[in-house]
């Protein structure tokens, strides 16, 4: 064995020690992740979040996978001649449009599933209707402002995630609400997330995203910030340096913390095996965000 391929095992070796305390911190705890956006467009970087996923659930971590869609959503409206149109970060949904996310996020629900099930472990994929899992009613903001078929979260029944978990799937959700009358309603992935973390109490919710995390300036990469409370959240929303679609992410880190998860980790979805390296090193990659 050469000198160089001994120090390359070696180093393998210490990766794996350096993850071995965080393993156990995490073993049995429930783990929530939201998989989206620009993350979903790049085949390498899809593959090592699905081993990331399964990873995780092989060292005894209990992951719950919330998928949106927004790529595939646009790609689709765009071939049927449908417009986007986006309010506060909040996609504008008519009937037409509601009919095109449905299909969507059905596909990718499936897909995802399958994948991660080709990778050695089980996973089963529901929506938000499936068992009342997430309950909402029609979204209208502060002005009263009509978003058609946008649903605002009541409440969270986690009874059949837990059912999964327990009988060791892995839970992938693609974020469709149900009103009491059964009517489907788009959620924003963000939010759904956070309210489903809420819910289960889980110990992490990490998002992944197409940037490094919370920046001072948007428009700067050096201006990150590694940790960040969620007064200091709400304060950077208020002045402005949150804004557009990270508003609804920002707001779901907070309200997910009030409900119980412990932090919220917002982490660079593009960068490979970004689940592990926040998780499982000493370093991490992105903003935690804390009560």
């Amino acid at each position: 064995m050469t000198a160089d391929k001994q120090n390359e095992l070696i180093e393998r070796a210490s990766i794996i020690t350096e993850a071995l305390p965080y393993i156990s911190r995490y073993r049995g705890k429930t783990i929530v992740i939201k998989y989206g956006g620009n993350a979903m467009n790049n085949p390498d970087v899809i593959r090592t979040i699905m081993q990331d996923v399964a990873t995780l659930k092989i060292v005894g971590v209990a992951p719950v996978l919330v998928h949106g869609g927004g790529p595939e959503i646009n790609s689709m409206l765009s071939r049927l001649g449908i417009k986007s149109e986006f309010r506060n970060g909040l996609r504008v949904t008519d009937a037409a449009t509601m009919e095109i996310v449905q299909m969507a996020l059905s596909k990718l629900n499936k897909n995802i599933a399958a994948a991660l099930g080709t990778l050695g472990v089980k996973a089963v994929g529901v929506s938000g209707m499936d068992d009342g899992l997430v309950r909402v009613e029609k979204y209208s903001d502060s002005s009263g402002a009509d978003y058609g078929y946008v649903g605002k979260i009541k409440s969270v029944n986690t009874a059949v995630l837990d059912t999964l978990i327990s009988n060791d799937y892995i839970p992938v959700i693609a974020t469709i609400g149900a009103d009491d009358c059964g009517k489907a309603y788009n959620v924003n992935a963000d939010t759904a997330a956070g309210a489903i973390g809420g819910a289960m109490h889980a110990e992490k919710l990490l998002y992944l995203t197409d940037v490094d995390g919370v920046r001072e300036n948007e428009n700067d990469p050096s201006s990150l910030i590694p940790e960040i409370t969620v007064n200091g959240l709400k304060e950077m929303i208020a002045d402005g340096r949150i804004r557009g679609g990270m508003v609804p992410k920002a707001l779901s880190c907070t309200d997910a913390i009030e409900c119980g998860v412990k932090n919220v980790l917002i982490v660079n979805g593009t960068i490979p095996h970004s689940i592990l390296l926040e998780l499982f090193t000493d370093s991490g990659v992105g903003t935690m965000v804390t009560p």
